[in-house]
């Protein structure tokens, strides 16, 4: 059986809420290292940018999966 849209859709948000975390964290550490100087504005900025492109690419993914698997189930039963 396949997941629905509305559970795709909460799972990729719940990946990419998990992924921004981490990333922004990953960007406190890692600019300064390497002498990048923003601000936390800019940091939340940033990532939110980056949240957007994922989660569409991240549910678009998901769906485009389904869709085959679900066109390849179909197939077998022939």
């Amino acid at each position: 059986m396949s997941q629905g849209r509305r559970l795709s859709l909460i799972e990729a948000g719940t990946n990419v809420v998990v992924g921004y975390l981490l990333a922004l964290a990953t960007q406190l550490a890692v600019f300064p290292a390497v002498g990048v100087s923003v601000t936390l504005q800019d940091n939340l900025r940033i990532s939110a940018a980056f949240v957007a492109v994922s989660l569409a690419r991240s549910y678009l993914l998901r769906r485009l999966f389904n869709r085959v698997g679900t066109a390849k189930h179909a197939g077998q039963g022939r």
